[in-house]
């Protein structure tokens, strides 16, 4: 990949987290809000500044496994496989072109996912008993220290399945007139999933996408959202921009595709404040 040594010239660096991987879930029942790209961009920037990341897409249109430039042909075992119980969640994944970063690619199997598991008595907790056993027996070099789930843009069994696994949601917000009546409703969800499936889930961030500082609206959304939310939104916006708009259609994430860019210098930012937020999580 063009550019590929510019963002990774330096040995891994990462961070052990107890041997086990910090799950952060990206959810919102919006689509459109950015989160595939959020989840293919944030992955590389945490790979770039040394972590190893594992995205695991749970969209059964599989935008960040083609974001990713993994072939649809080269999915015989997906994420789908790992949740109806026929893989391991390392026999799903396959190593991207950006160095530190895998994922376990979807297919459109997954839509019929809560056909199958039905009432099946574990179906809200397949990802998390599969994430598991992730880093068991791995080599210190081929373990993880973050996966980031990318959810579907709805609110069914696979986004449960997702809260239920992680440690905290990462909200992608587009600066758009409803996204706080979004944002109620996801808020909403997680109170339920706190409450009856996973009582240490928390909100890590709220990461405003799409932000145009020419558009009134734009800023009038962001200023609400501070207000309403106020130091769980992240300092860093994702502006709009046209090159992170290109990159998924070459296969690349926008920090290989233009790495100068203002959505890559963005995105680089976002990860370094993610990282910032858990060293204050682990000291508190």
């Amino acid at each position: 990949m063009d550019g590929i040594d510019e963002v990774f010239n330096g040995d891994s660096g990462a961070a052990q987290l107890a041997g086990q991987p910090r799950i952060l879930a990206l959810a919102n029942q919006k689509g459109g809000v950015g989160k595939t790209t959020t989840a293919i961009n944030l992955g590389t920037a945490l790979a770039a500044i040394g972590e190893r990341v594992l995205i695991v897409d749970l969209d059964p249109q599989g935008n960040a496994s083609t974001g990713l430039g993994i072939d649809r042909r080269n999915r015989s075992c997906s994420t789908y496989d790992v949740l109806v119980g026929e893989a391991k969640l390392r026999e799903a994944i396959v190593p991207t072109a950006v160095p530190r970063l895998h994922i376990a690619a979807s297919t459109m199997d997954l839509s019929g996912l809560e056909l199958e598991l039905g009432t099946t008595r574990d179906r809200a907790f397949r990802l998390r008993d599969a994430i598991a056993d992730l880093n068991k027996n791995a080599a210190p070099d081929t373990d993880y220290t973050y996966v980031l789930i990318d959810c579907p843009p709805s609110l069914n069994l696979i986004t449960v399945n997702a809260m239920a696994a992680a440690h905290a949601i990462l909200v992608p917000l587009q600066c758009e007139f409803f996204a706080l009546e979004g944002l109620s409703q996801l808020l909403q969800t997680v109170e339920q999933v706190r409450s009856t499936l996973n009582p240490a889930l928390t909100i890590h961030g709220i990461v405003l996408t799409m932000f145009d500082s020419r558009n009134n609206l734009s800023n009038q959304v962001v200023a609400d959202v501070r207000e309403f939310m106020g130091a769980k939104v992240y300092e860093t916006m994702i502006p709009r921009n046209v090159r992170v708009s290109e990159a998924p259609s070459y296969g690349k994430p926008v920090l290989v595709y233009d790495l100068k860019c203002v959505g890559s210098e963005a995105y680089l930012k976002l990860a370094t404040e993610v990282i910032q937020r858990e060293r204050e999580l682990r000291t508190h």
